[in-house]
């Protein structure tokens, strides 16, 4: 009997046709309006197409910190997908255990116990339920924010847009201005009951957005002060993202509960995490079963997130991605400079989250297919379509960094008015 498998023919046509029978009709639509060429493969920090056309990864959402393909992360995926790759659930996953010891090793202060998802949404609903069995009566978050889009998640997300279609099935939340601790701390002065407070370090949805200097730290006196329970999402922000392990780390802040994702994967297999301290804990300890998921901890993302660490720390990649940042903030600063456009783009970076403010949305949208020709990819902004946002990994070479720089000169003399 032959076992072989029979890859689909990339032919564009009925990739089309496909996606719009049987996956989104709109999206096919969008897709055939910006000729989107066909994603083949990958490798490093490359994209091919199915002309065999190298694209340079500056996007990706913050999902490829590592590149496409890292050789280390991919040896020990597929050596443990001819070994075990999913769990019994009820038998021991030794995975599980050596994969929760390594995060827990890398995050700050006290938070000592990992619960593993399968996506960043899947983390933030995991936190929201545990403060609840932790006394949470209150959801405090931001406007602009962005923590996922299933039920629990797009309570917490910050633009009506997203969650005013679904409004009758979310549980109420709260909203005050990212970067206001007075407006935060009068929210919990208003009632008595336990809130949970739930923000990003860095808006990265809503286009990059930097809280001014100490606020973090003071959520977290505020949350002292109030019995708040902190949840920090570093989904997109953590893991070496913004030149620092976490994006807490800059304040010194340890919240009580912290959402990872994203980078977590290493590129290879999707995976995320909600962190938490001892205390809080607790009631996940005393009863086990009250949150799980039947490929939460599998042993093939366990070893992915293993490898991944263990690259991060092996190459101080956390290092270079600040430098590396540093080096792309002013260039592209002097860049906007020389082309006279320093007043009407906003340039907002910290480490490898960088965003570019345009005047309209269409002169972002014209700017991503315009990278585009010049073989970039980049990412657009949920919570904010006038911005563009690069999550470049911090192995790019000097040469990479040169094609960006370059083909992004390009993409904003064909798409900026009267340049």
């Amino acid at each position: 009997m032959n076992h072989t498998v029979i890859e689909p023919t990339l032919d564009a046509a009925q990739v089309d046709q496909y996606l719009r029978q049987h996956v989104n009709s709109g999206y096919a639509r969008l897709a055939s309006l910006m000729n989107l060429p066909i994603e083949q493969s990958s490798r490093g920090v490359y994209i091919y197409d199915e002309q065999g056309r190298q694209y340079l990864d500056a996007g990706g959402y913050g999902v490829f910190f590592l590149g496409h393909g890292h050789p280390v992360v991919v040896e020990a995926v597929t050596r443990q997908l001819q070994q075990n790759a999913l769990a019994s659930k009820l038998l021991l996953n030794p995975q599980q255990a050596f994969a929760a010891h390594a995060l827990a090793a890398l995050c700050p202060g006290d938070l000592d116990y990992v619960f593993f998802c399968n996506s960043g949404a899947e983390a933030t609903e995991a936190g929201l339920k545990l403060a609840r069995l932790n006394g949470c009566r209150r959801t405090l978050s931001t406007f602009g924010g962005f923590h996922g889009k299933t039920l629990g998640a797009l309570a917490v997300t910050g633009r009506e847009s997203y969650r005013e279609p679904f409004s009758g099935l979310l549980s109420n939340s709260e909203f005050v201005p990212f970067g206001d601790s007075v407006a935060l701390e009068k929210q919990l002065r208003a009632s008595p009951d336990k809130a949970c407070v739930i923000l990003e370090p860095i808006q990265a949805e809503a286009g990059v957005i930097l809280p001014p200097s100490g606020y973090l730290r003071r959520v977290r006196e505020l949350c002292d002060q109030y019995g708040a329970v902190l949840i920090i999402d570093e989904i997109q922000s953590g893991l070496g993202r913004t030149g620092y392990w976490w994006g807490c780390d800059q304040e010194q802040v340890v919240p009580d509960i912290m959402l990872v994702g994203k980078s977590l994967s290493g590129g290879c297999v999707p995976v995320s995490a909600m962190v938490a301290r001892a205390e809080i804990y607790a009631p996940f300890n005393r009863n086990p079963t009250v949150h799980t998921s039947t490929f939460g901890a599998n042993p093939l993302a366990m070893a992915a997130v293993q490898a991944t660490l263990q690259v991060m720390v092996q190459e101080d990649l956390v290092t270079r991605a600040r430098l590396l940042g540093q080096d792309l903030h002013a260039r592209f600063s002097a860049l906007l400079q020389q082309q006279g456009l320093a007043e009407r783009v906003q340039l907002r970076s910290a480490g490898l989250l960088l965003g570019f403010e345009f005047a309209e949305a269409s002169i972002a949208a014209n700017m991503v297919m315009a990278l585009i020709e010049q073989r970039i990819i980049v990412c657009h902004s949920l919570n904010d379509h006038r911005v563009l946002r690069l999550t470049p990994s911090p192995l790019l070479t000097a040469q990479d960094c040169n094609w960006l720089i370059e083909g992004f000169a390009q993409a904003l003399t064909t798409s900026m008015p009267s340049l």
